[in-house]
């Protein structure tokens, strides 16, 4: 792939958080999400590659734009074929609330080369590159902690572990609470969670817990660029659910996924824009004479490249 598509990604996040930033604090996180979904997928027909959504807004019949399976791009025969997930707002309800940490985001992979995961929860373990390696989905969380911390050369009171602020994590949290170990509790995004674990200055090691599975798969896109590491196994409610995974092709529910089993390819970007200020990115800036400041970041896992961007917009002169 191009690598100046991963200044294209930019813009479509750009605008998805442009859109849903509008909102903030409103009390309508549909009217948030619509924002972005809508900003999102007007900037995918900018872009030149033939793109198939593989973890969207839901199924044709859920969802107007970006549902799975919908092409997007203005790319011809000769452009790339990518995979595309998309969680155009990440954090509905921090939006509605006026609460930090909201994304747009945006992962890109050569065709076939994302898990396509079906909407449920999942159970989720990550870290980032330094203590890449070290956890075990199956082992105690007690026991992930000691090693992250050997990992990291830092004693278990100073490892951070996030988690969604969720009754079925209490166990969880107990365990947190009983090694002593410091406990980060968010109430959305986990998403921007496990990105946390990536950067070292956010001050959080590593991310646990039940969530869902399409945002598993975007968060292993955005850990494969920089290589970090996360453990996931699919965790269906009810029959339902059973059935969804079964005429998926997935067999066994008990089998833990590894970071090359759900991005199996390092041709891969993930573009993310801050909509309320976060631990990682800052969120949309207005200012005066219709003019707008966003912070993006892009990554790419062949080259493990970082690029923050900060942009002004003229929000008379459109994208």
């Amino acid at each position: 792939m191009d690598r100046d598509l991963a200044l294209g990604l930019v813009r479509v996040t750009e605008v998805a958080a442009l859109g849903a930033a509008k909102l903030m604090g409103r009390g309508d996180k549909n009217a948030a999400d619509a924002a972005a979904v809508d900003g999102m997928r007007r900037m995918f027909d900018r872009i030149n590659i033939r793109g198939t959504v593989v973890i969207g807004e839901g199924e044709m019949d859920e969802a107007p734009m970006l549902y799975i399976g919908e092409k997007v791009g203005k790319g011809d025969e000769d452009s790339p074929e990518v995979d595309i997930a998309v969680d155009p707002l990440d954090g509905t309800n921090l939006v509605s609330r006026g609460l930090p940490n909201a994304l747009s985001v945006v992962a890109v992979a050569k065709k076939g080369c994302l898990l396509h995961a079906p909407d449920m929860y999942m159970e989720k373990i990550a870290v980032g590159p330094r203590a890449a390696g070290s956890v075990n989905l199956d082992a105690p969380l007690k026991e992930n902690i000691v090693n992250v911390a050997k990992a990291l050369g830092k004693s278990v009171q100073d490892v951070t572990v996030i988690m969604l602020d969720r009754e079925r994590h209490q166990g969880l949290m107990d365990d947190v609470r009983s090694i002593g170990a410091r406990m980060k509790l968010i109430s959305d995004g986990d998403i921007a969670a496990a990105i946390a674990t990536i950067f070292e200055d956010t001050g959080v090691d590593l991310m646990v817990g039940i969530g869902g599975a399409p945002e598993g798969v975007i968060s292993a896109a955005a850990l494969k660029c920089l290589g970090g590491d996360m453990q996931v196994r699919l965790y269906p409610e009810n029959e339902e659910q059973k059935k969804r995974c079964a005429e998926m092709g997935i067999k066994d529910l008990s089998k833990v996924m590894y970071m090359d089993d759900i991005v199996t390819d390092d041709e891969v970007y993930f573009a993310a824009t801050g909509v309320s200020d976060g631990d990682l990115l800052k969120g949309v800036v207005y200012y005066k004479k219709d003019r707008a400041k966003t912070q993006s970041v892009v990554m790419r896992a062949k080259t493990g490249t970082i690029r923050f961007v900060n942009t002004i917009h003229n929000l008379n002169l459109g994208e």
